[in-house]
């Protein structure tokens, strides 16, 4: 009875194929702008020159990887997560916006305030820019299959080519437990549709502020392509400021590249800075020097 219970154990032939066969479904390595000034240069290939190898920008994103954006709260990452669409939409691919923890309505308001300081005329990337309310629906939060069938149906009906989730923390909120089960989902997903996506993912406080662990464990970093890690501090002392360069009292935010297995990157911390127009950009790297 008890072998019955049990799967049969067979070889699946089909998964079994050599990389000489395998490269030639492989897509094209190239970069996909991300729309935060600074980020697109911590991105790489490396080219064999001059019996050499030789570093050379990949000018974003690698296209259809799925990017973790993690980070506790207020360190950008909804920012972010607004202008690397704003940017997509602006170059002519339609993108979709999986809204999570805002309605719908209150994501265009801040998608719009974006454009404006991104330059963009709302009006000539608002047809690009496809949105859907989980927030507003619990069903799609609660029911992954759900959500995905109404995924599948944007990509199709919009040619949909990006992918945005604000954020993929809030669809297994209080049941982390299958944290790794629906980003598994998702992730498989994505890639089935060759979507470039950005998972946004939300730290819990108590969490080491540069780790890339996020509510629901490592599932999430460990399972997608690359991991962005956000993190800010509250300067008050003064070995602090001398080492971030800044004032006490002064909150520093900071951007790590934590890992991407599709291309090589920029390990090195370094400052994240909200301008006056409420913009995300990288700066320089945090050096001790």
């Amino acid at each position: 009875m008890e072998g019955k219970e049990k799967s049969e154990a067979r070889a699946v032939e089909e998964s079994i194929t050599l990389a000489g066969e395998a490269v030639k479904s492989a897509p094209e390595l190239v970069g996909v702008p991300t729309g935060v000034p600074g980020l697109d240069d911590l991105f790489f290939i490396a080219v064999f020159e001059n019996g050499k190898a030789v570093k050379r920008p990949l000018g974003g994103f690698p296209r259809y990887a799925v990017v973790n954006l993690t980070g506790v709260s207020d360190t950008g990452k909804s920012l972010m997560a607004e202008q690397f669409a704003l940017r997509q939409a602006q170059r002519g691919e339609a993108v979709a916006f999986v809204t999570v923890e805002s309605p719908a309505p209150f994501v265009t308001m801040g998608l719009r305030e974006r454009s404006s300081a991104m330059g963009i005329n709302f009006k000539d990337v608002e047809d690009r820019i496809v949105l859907i309310d989980a927030a507003s629906y619990s069903i799609l939060r609660e029911n992954i299959p759900s959500l995905l069938s109404t995924l599948a149906t944007a990509i199709k009906r919009y040619g949909v080519k990006h992918t945005v989730i604000d954020s993929v923390t809030g669809l297994y909120e209080a049941k982390e437990m299958m944290a790794r089960s629906v980003v598994r989902q998702l992730f498989n997903f994505l890639k089935k549709w060759h979507q470039t996506a950005l998972l946004v993912s939300q730290k819990r406080s108590g969490h080491e502020e540069l780790s890339a662990e996020a509510a629901g464990g490592y599932a999430v970093s460990h399972i997608v392509d690359c991991t962005l890690v956000l993190a800010k501090e509250l300067i008050m002392t003064k070995s602090h400021a001398q080492l971030y360069r800044r004032s006490i009292g002064e909150v520093v935010r900071m951007i790590r590249v934590d890992g991407c297995r599709l291309c090589g990157h920029d390990t090195r911390l370094r400052f994240l800075e909200i301008d006056e127009t409420g913009l995300v950009r990288v700066g320089d790297p945090i050096s001790s020097a």
